[in-house]
């Protein structure tokens, strides 16, 4: 059974984007998933097919309206697939959350634009709040391409080596270790002996090292979260974190 993405949005001619080219492309074309884009101003119904409106209140910007949107919704398939509202406000997106998404079905995205989306509707179709960071796009359409492109990058199939989607920054709850490649000396510059000596324990030893060094470093949120494996494996062995 394929991966299903659902995606509801107002330019729908932007999908799949970058997501129709190299691996995720190939994988498209042979089935490995599959993505329809539905427009939510065909479910307009008035002659101007208008899909927002002025805030209640008052204030700046215009608001996704619930009805249109609904409806779009309802459109869709009656099935198990989480419905996700790409959103500033949402719980960030982490890799576990991604590795969930990828094994399920599928997932149903609604892109936002404006100043944001009728809460009546978040609440009656149980709409999951995702943000992909702490800043503000124009719309939903980048950060469901970002979210897909996580999910579907690790769908069975898709990367030629599946060992390429384990060994990354935040599989372990780490960033990921550096790495080199030839010439052996770059401008003065070599690569570390370790890794050219053979020794796979001693290499995974100091991958292990300059993971947990780098997290140190430049993400020390991630040390003291649940994201964080409680034990990673180095050469077969669990090796706990010093934090």
């Amino acid at each position: 059974m394929s991966f299903k993405a659902s995606i509801l949005t107002l330019y729908p001619d932007m999908f799949p984007g970058h997501l129709g080219h190299a691996l995720a492309g190939r994988a498209l074309e042979r089935g490995d998933w599959s993505l329809e884009a539905v427009q939510v101003r065909d479910f307009a119904e008035d002659k101007h097919r208008s899909v927002d409106d002025t805030p209640s209140g008052g204030g700046a910007g215009m608001v996704l309206k619930p009805d249109v949107l609904a409806r779009a919704i309802d459109s869709i398939a009656d099935d198990a697939r989480p419905r996700l509202l790409m959103s500033p406000r949402g719980r960030p997106l982490t890799q576990q959350r991604v590795r969930a998404l990828a094994d399920g079905e599928g997932v149903v995205i609604v892109c936002g634009r404006f100043e944001g989306v009728d809460q009546r509707v978040i609440d009656a179709r149980q709409l999951e709040e995702v943000s992909i960071g702490d800043y503000i796009l124009s719309g939903g359409e980048p950060a469901a391409l970002t979210l897909l492109d996580a999910v579907v990058r690790i769908l069975p199939g898709v990367m030629g080596n599946q060992l390429s989607g384990v060994h990354e920054s935040f599989e372990g709850g780490l960033l990921e270790h550096p790495h080199y490649t030839r010439p052996q000396v770059f401008e003065g510059s070599e690569i570390p002996d370790v890794l050219t000596s053979g020794n796979h324990a001693a290499i995974e030893k100091w991958r292990h090292a300059e993971a947990v060094k780098l997290t140190r470093a430049r993400r020390p949120d991630l040390l003291a979260s649940d994201l964080l494996a409680p034990d990673l494996l180095v050469d077969g062995r669990p090796q706990p974190v010093t934090k």
